[in-house]
């Protein structure tokens, strides 16, 4: 097993965080580019966010499938095969005559952007000591951080700069390639991986969901990133419409906020390891609510607290949920993992139909009661792991 900061753990750990960040450039920088599409091809704020939705949508749907291929064929070989095909697709998507087809192609490549994080939890699960997989886990969660902030915030810059949001698409595909390269040597082989028989995915997946340990903590991962992810999408259009008027490179600056999120992560593991899981996830949801009131305001300066705030608070979360179902299974760990994923990502793609009515009803105090009611369930679904903590053995 790979121990907590040795060479073989730095190289796994900066290979799997990378190959995060690619993901999520890809996955996200079409956000601060949303206003942009929606005037480019006439769109709603809801139609436009389907640039977004579906590839969450492919995503969460390639998570089962490639966790089941990884379970069979191995680690590495779906993490790097599915990303080097999401980023070719990054750039085909440059070309794309209309919106139909960059939604066709935006579901596809989400679909192949699934095969990492459909496997990384799962590597680790295997490959590190206890210790060594709750700190690593914040590194990767990290890295998905900054790789949201990047895509982003790199995204609305060259759509200003560079000649629109296909400029975005083909330079940042451009950079994911050639940073994928360097992949092929960094990650290392998988050392303790035992494939699965055939016949054992369907018995698992619903053994898994079945499990009392582990379905709250679904619940609680795809609510919260459903209202947390969704609230970026409107906030943009809010910030773009007058009387604030933003252009899209101010708009990608706007995700910088992300960057209290990769600090959450960071630490999250030593969070841990200091007051128990679930108390700091509950913690971290208490956090986010009192963020979100920052919304209420409809004031830049607020409205950046409350986003900075938030993110700190869901990436906490994030990785406190991520570390129960590390910990909580020993066989399918993949799938396992995936399946949280799923819901985190099908959370994700329905975020923005659920808080639509609340912002055409009210306005940004509109998605921010909306964001509330949810986080009310994930705190109910949150007090009830913790009533099962006692069940799940405590990593070393």
């Amino acid at each position: 097993m790979i121990d907590l900061k040795t060479p073989l753990w730095w190289r796994a750990t900066l290979a799997l965080g990378l190959g995060s960040m690619l993901v999520f450039i890809n996955l996200y920088l079409t956000q601060p580019l949303l206003p942009l599409l929606a005037q480019d091809f006439g769109l709603s704020a809801l139609d436009a966010g389907w640039a977004l939705s579906v590839a969450t949508l492919g995503l969460a749907v390639g998570l089962l499938f490639w966790a089941r291929v990884a379970d069979r064929l191995g680690r590495k070989p779906v993490m790097l095969g599915c990303l080097l095909v999401a980023v070719l697709l990054g750039m085909l998507i440059s070309r794309a005559p209309g919106f139909g087809t960059l939604v066709w192609l935006r579901a596809l490549q989400g679909f192949f952007l699934a095969g990492l994080p459909a496997t990384a939890v799962a590597y680790m699960g295997e490959e590190f000591t206890p210790k060594a997989l709750v700190t690593s886990i914040g590194i990767y969660i990290a890295a998905n951080s900054v790789g949201g902030i990047a895509g982003r915030v790199l995204g609305g810059l060259i759509a200003q700069w560079a000649g629109g949001w296909q400029a975005s698409f083909l330079m940042l595909g451009g950079l994911s390639l050639l940073l994928w390269l360097p992949l092929l040597k960094l990650l290392p082989r998988s050392r303790h991986f035992v494939p699965a028989a055939r016949g054992e995915g369907a018995s698992a997946l619903l053994g898994h969901v079945r499990n009392p340990l582990l379905w709250p903590v679904y619940l609680v991962g795809g609510l919260n990133f459903m209202v947390f992810l969704n609230q970026y999408t409107y906030v943009a259009f809010y910030l773009a419409a007058p009387p604030i008027s933003l252009a899209p490179a101010a708009l990608g600056l706007l995700f910088l906020t992300y960057l209290t999120g990769t600090f959450a992560s960071g630490i999250s593991g030593w969070l841990i390891h200091r007051f128990g899981l679930c108390q700091t996830l509950l913690l971290a949801i208490g956090i986010m609510a009192v963020g979100n009131l920052g919304l209420l305001s409809e004031r830049l300066p607020l409205i950046l607290l409350a986003l900075l705030v938030d993110s700190f608070a869901f990436f906490l979360a994030h990785a406190c949920a991520s570390s129960w179902v590390g910990r909580s299974v020993q066989q399918h760990r993949a799938l396992a993992s995936s399946l949280y994923l799923v819901f985190y990502y099908l959370g994700a793609s329905l975020g923005g139909l659920y808080l639509y009515p609340f912002w055409e009803g009210a306005g940004l105090p509109g998605v921010a009661m909306g964001m509330m009611l949810v986080l009310g369930v994930t705190a109910g679904l949150s007090l009830r792991l913790w009533r099962l903590e006692r069940r799940v053995p405590v990593s070393a």
